[in-house]
């Protein structure tokens, strides 16, 4: 298995055990695909692709505003949130939505066949960014919206994580929040792609965890860093020196209140 299957791998599992997304703890994930819905603005007869769609969080809501003029297709390579996802949709009656399983990095559609490509809260988690909004501009008709959320690159404690792995491994490894990190490099990705009419918004958010919860797993280390290959050679004494300067600087960080986590969401419209 390469670096990349791995990575893939780990993303399914680590979403895939996540049977409470709509519900977890100080969740802002339905407030933020209602957000970008909005962002974007929806009307009757349209045709959507939810691209992670994940429990369906955008693509339900969509479904109803396009009516049944309207078609909204979700694809996710997660079973277990796409099985969240079907439920919600039969309890809904919904007859205008499909979800397909399959990664959306090598499945295809016809070019020119969507109004409005969404992506809530998952482009981060692409290899290459790039070649995805790419591919997202050929799907897309003329005067089509592409829109996503993403936190700036301070985001989820990603500075500290990276200033650890660069003492822990002698070297600067890029971090998942990088790419898209500032509205500059949003811009810029977009104007790579083709897109125009670039619109961002900014909503500042956060919420404190408890100092308990110091602790990251090596599933969440390969995420935030893209299943970088120096992270599946860490020898044993290295992973524990991880943990160690990483608990050491979050209780550095600590409040009565517990650690202030900065979830910080940009919202990103662009039309082709």
């Amino acid at each position: 298995m390469t670096d990349l299957d791995n990575y893939k791998q780990q993303l399914r599992e680590f979403y895939g055990s996540r049977t409470t997304y709509d519900h977890e703890k100080d969740t802002r994930h339905p407030l933020e695909a209602k957000l970008l819905i909005e962002f974007v603005g929806l009307h009757s007869g349209q045709k959507i692709l939810d691209v992670a769609t994940g429990t369906g969080l955008v693509a339900i809501p969509a479904a109803e505003k396009v009516g049944s003029e309207g078609y909204v297709i979700g694809i996710d390579m997660t079973p277990g949130m796409l099985h969240q996802a079907r439920l919600k949709i039969a309890a809904a009656k919904l007859q205008n939505i499909e979800l397909i399983e399959a990664d959306a990095e090598y499945f295809n559609f016809s070019d020119r066949s969507f109004d409005v490509v969404f992506c809530c809260e998952a482009i981060v988690l692409f290899p290459d960014i790039l070649t995805i909004l790419q591919k997202w501009y050929r799907f897309l008709k003329p005067e089509g919206f592409v829109a996503f959320t993403c936190p700036p690159e301070t985001a989820i404690m990603a500075s500290l994580q990276k200033s650890i792995c660069a003492k822990v491994l002698g070297v600067s490894v890029p971090h998942i929040l990088e790419p898209l990190g500032t509205p500059e490099k949003c811009r810029n990705l977009l104007n790579q792609a083709g897109f125009r009419d670039i619109e961002i918004k900014i909503e500042p958010s956060g919420r404190y965890r408890p100092l308990s919860d110091n602790r990251l797993s090596m599933t969440v280390i390969n995420i935030n860093f893209k299943g970088n290959p120096l992270f599946s050679k860490l020898s044993e004494e290295q992973l524990n020196q991880f943990q160690v300067e990483y608990e050491a600087e979050i209780e550095k960080l600590a409040t009565d209140r517990g650690i202030w986590m900065d979830t910080t969401k940009f919202f990103v419209r662009a039309r082709k």
